[in-house]
């Protein structure tokens, strides 16, 4: 069983064929294919082949399978003794991804 870390939306995950992954907001409506070729490592489950820093003609292909929102943080400030209190809410947007296969 094989596997591969790829890069998107500045951050690293390992993916391997069948999963489905959460990532920053990527462009595009559900079952929409999708491309990543920030490939950094591949292994094949005995050997694995690292780039420098990507690996020259490996793609790794998903499909877009929803959009949606996080759950939501607060972010709370306030300065003791001031009467300054700022409360807010956030809700971070991603997308997820199946993945397809492995190419490299």
């Amino acid at each position: 069983m094989g596997y591969a870390i790829i890069k998107t939306g500045g951050k690293q995950y390992r993916v391997a064929v069948g999963d489905e992954i959460f990532v920053e907001t990527i462009a595009g409506e559900p079952d929409d294919e999708v491309t990543f070729d920030e490939v950094l490592a591949i292994s094949d489950g005995e050997s694995l082949t690292t780039g420098t820093p990507f690996l020259e003609g490996a793609t790794v292909t998903g499909k877009i399978v929803k959009h949606g929102r996080g759950k939501k943080i607060v972010v709370f400030k306030y300065k003791a003794k001031k009467g300054y209190r700022r409360k807010q809410g956030h809700r971070q947007p991603y997308t997820r991804v199946l993945i397809e296969a492995i190419n490299g």
